[in-house]
């Protein structure tokens, strides 16, 4: 390794290469340890080539953290191995993946040095460069979706990419700020979903949590330390726990494990949004893992044996119980999950699996190539899941936002398994309709289905399918698509399906419109150009001229009453804006400031902002602005579920944002909203009101509380000065009495 020996000054900064070596040495040794049962001595050598490489090509790169570069591919390399399972190809792309994006080193180098497989990988993984950045295709979507043409080929484009995003979120610390939002709000967009698709768990649930961290840090330090707090409790409360299942376990005989399993900060999270709890209320909190370790047959009925043995003891919720051995999940997933009431009226989640399905839970599908040898497990999961992949990537000239949003609408999607006729199983998404049923078995089907006959009863397109439903799908020559079938489903395919069947159309019907056009043309004797028709959209005040050509031919323009030579003698109005200006505006609003009262934004002059009514940011909370075309700076908190979408597809549209002065707002008041719930009971709603309007004197918009069967649920809307403010307000009706919850609600 050719290191040498000197010290380098760099931004005024010693740097030692003695120690740096030293470092890159370790990481790089501790890389072999990891994988060496599966290496090769030709391994190790094409390992050893791919790391020289990396090592050279990025010599005089660093981190922004300030240590060398080489270390990160190292680093995703390690993952590759540790925590995926993956075997030297991968390490050797993972080595590799900056090298052709960031330094001199070009693909036919890769392809000579290494072959056409890791070269295909690598294009896979190197981002699209000059891909200009509009409203409706943004980079970030445009790298993704040419890391999933790849996927199609080789999954482990996405499993390095996993990766790669994995180390880059660990270290996300010495990012600035703005970069951090939008690479966190990228990561739980899309990365946790599509690590969760693929089953690494471990990863997906690392993804989340580490997104929390910088999105909503507030809340992931307060759910951070509770957890602190509460662990010695929680150990304690688990040992009690499994006293007995150990007893009982030990006495069957099975080779057993049993893991005290803590809820993820997100998910925590999560639950108490969604349920309106606090910390200690949320429901299951305590979680342990019973993992049996036997051959492979046996598998199934020994998680059964654990089951019965765990509900001997402690009483299951029967509407909890998860049975994925049986029927796995389309990811590869395997598991028994039930709920139990344990000691002291708590409940407890209990997972059980074979070790096999616990890799195959932590790792995906890697696992399962370890696991496969032809007949033991059966991989078709991967290939349908693959399969579903190539389909959408067949249109591949839609919008990239358009594809993202469709791809990542099934990534999170709890399953219903359906079947056919002739008894065929099917996997599809929570909420799936007929027509989603329709459109999987295929898209000639689809876009001809009237209606099915579920169970043997007739239903139309819009019914919702549940768990074990035999459908029949009814179809007719004389049906056609309309744009209401695109709210009535909810698979990816479905949707992009039918607005295939719309472009076809669309594009059929400009065809002829522009032939209806010509035609005009050439009976006013006027010659057919690109200044004529730009003049014409104007007067019609179109985005485009193939949308003239549309509205001719469905009548929405009367092409019997179109006078050419009025329209085209008056002289040329305003020249609308080029994609180019706009993007100098963009540029110019970022460049400015705004001191207007109370937000801050940017470093240079005033700009006109507002504040986003999805999420209503009020002082105290952490936000950034978003540059909209026509509305100036929108104003989000960060941990706004549309915020992250927008930071996700359009980074580069957002612009720093902090709150002025606290004493410029101090006479200044802000919208936002508080839900509450409780028992109903004769004057609750006058005390909560009384507390607002009486004591605290704040002034209330609206308020809307409905009452049934002795719970009462509310919304009020109220003006406060900052998020100090309304925690004050929140704290004085929970404790005016204990019959109350009250959690802050997005007033959009």
């Amino acid at each position: 390794m050719p290191f040498n020996k000197r010290k380098i000054m760099s931004n005024s900064i010693v740097i030692n290469q003695e120690s740096e070596n030293e470092l890159i040495v370790k990481a790089y040794r501790h890389l072999l340890r990891s994988c060496k049962i599966s290496l090769t001595k030709k391994d190790r050598e094409t390992i050893r080539e791919a790391f020289n490489i990396s090592l050279e090509a990025h010599k005089s790169m660093r981190r922004k953290s300030g240590e060398p570069y080489i270390l990160h591919p190292i680093a995703v390399a390690q993952i590759c191995a540790e925590e995926i399972g993956l075997g030297t190809t991968s390490i050797v792309c993972a080595l590799l993946h900056d090298t052709v994006e960031d330094t001199d080193i070009t693909l036919e180098l890769i392809n000579m040095k290494f072959g056409p497989k890791v070269a295909q990988i690598i294009d896979g993984l190197t981002k699209i460069s000059g891909v200009f950045d509009q409203q409706d295709k943004s980079m970030q979507a445009e790298n993704f979706k040419k890391m999933l043409l790849t996927l199609s080929e080789d999954v482990r484009v996405i499993l390095i990419k996993l990766a790669d995003r994995m180390h880059n979120m660990r270290t996300l610390e010495s990012m600035s700020p703005k970069s951090q939002l939008k690479i966190a709000s990228e990561t739980a967009y899309v990365y946790a979903p599509l690590a969760h698709r693929l089953g690494l768990y471990a990863m997906k649930t690392e993804f989340e949590d580490l997104a929390t961290k910088f999105l909503d840090p507030d809340s992931y330090n307060y759910v951070k330390i509770k957890l602190q707090e509460t662990k010695a409790d929680r150990n304690k409360y688990i040992k009690k726990f499994i006293e007995p299942l150990q007893k009982a376990l030990d006495e069957t005989g099975l080779n057993y494990e049993i893991k005290g399993r803590p809820k993820s900060i997100h998910s925590i999270l999560n639950k108490m949004k969604k349920q309106g709890v606090a910390f200690d209320e949320v429901f299951d909190l305590f979680a342990i893992r019973i993992i049996v370790d036997d051959e492979f047959e046996n598998e199934k009925s020994d998680c059964w044996k654990v089951y019965s043995t765990v509900t001997d003891f402690y009483t299951p919720n029967p509407d909890r119980l998860r049975d994925w051995v049986s029927i796995p999940k389309a990811n590869g997933y395997e598991s028994l999950h039930t709920t139990v009431m344990g000691p002291k009226g708590r409940w407890v989640e209990v997972q059980i699996r074979s070790k096999r399905m616990d890799e195959i839970a932590e790792k995906g599908y890697a696992a399962h190539w370890k696991y496969k040898d032809g007949t033991q497990v059966n991989d078709n999961g991967l290939e349908q899941w693959l399969a579903k992949v190539r389909e959408m990537l067949e249109n591949t000239d839609g919008s990239a936002i358009e594809f993202l949003d469709d791809f990542k609408l099934n990534l999170f999607a709890e399953e219903i398994f359906v079947f056919t006729p002739k008894g065929d199983l099917r996997k599809l998404p929570a909420q799936a309709t007929v027509l989603d049923f329709a459109f999987d078995i295929h898209s000639g089907l689809g876009v001809k289905c009237i209606g099915a006959k579920v169970n043997n009863k007739l239903v139309p397109i819009t019914y919702k399918l549940g768990n074990g439903d035999q459908v029949e799908i009814l179809s007719s020559t004389k049906q056609k698509p309309n744009e209401d079938w695109l709210t009535w489903v909810a698979t990816a395919k479905a949707k992009s399906k039918i607005r295939d069947y719309f472009k076809h159309e669309r594009n059929q019907s400009v065809t002829m419109g522009k032939e209806i056009l010509e035609r005009k043309f050439k009976n006013a004797k006027i010659p057919f150009t690109s200044e004529a028709l730009t003049l014409i959209i104007k007067y019609y005040k179109l985005p485009s001229v193939t949308e003239l050509y549309y509205q001719l031919v469905v009548e929405k323009i009367d092409r019997t009453k179109i006078d050419l030579i009025a329209i085209l003698e008056p002289e040329i109005k305003k020249v609308p804006a080029t994609d180019e200006q706009k993007e100098q505006r963009i540029l110019k609003i970022k460049n400015k400031t705004v001191s207007k009262d109370a937000v801050i934004i940017g470093d240079g002059d005033p700009v006109e902002y507002g504040f986003a009514k999805c999420c209503s940011p009020i002082p105290g909370d952490d936000i950034f602005g978003f540059v909209t075309v026509g509305e100036g700076v929108k104003i989000h908190r960060t941990n706004c579920t549309n915020g992250i979408s927008l930071m996700s597809n359009y980074g580069y549209r957002i612009i720093k944002a902090k709150w002025a002065d606290n004493n410029l707002n101090n006479n200044k008041s802000f919208l936002t909203s508080i839900k509450i719930q409780g028992i109903d009971s004769v004057g609750i709603v006058s005390t909560i009101t009384n507390i607002i309007s009486t004591q605290l004197q704040i002034n209330m918009k609206s308020i809307n509380v409905t009452a049934n069967e002795g719970m009462f649920e509310g919304n009020i809307t109220l003006k406060v000065s900052d998020t100090k403010h309304l925690e004050d307000l929140m704290n004085k009706i929970k404790q005016a009495s204990q019959l109350i919850s009250v959690t802050r609600f997005d007033i959009g």
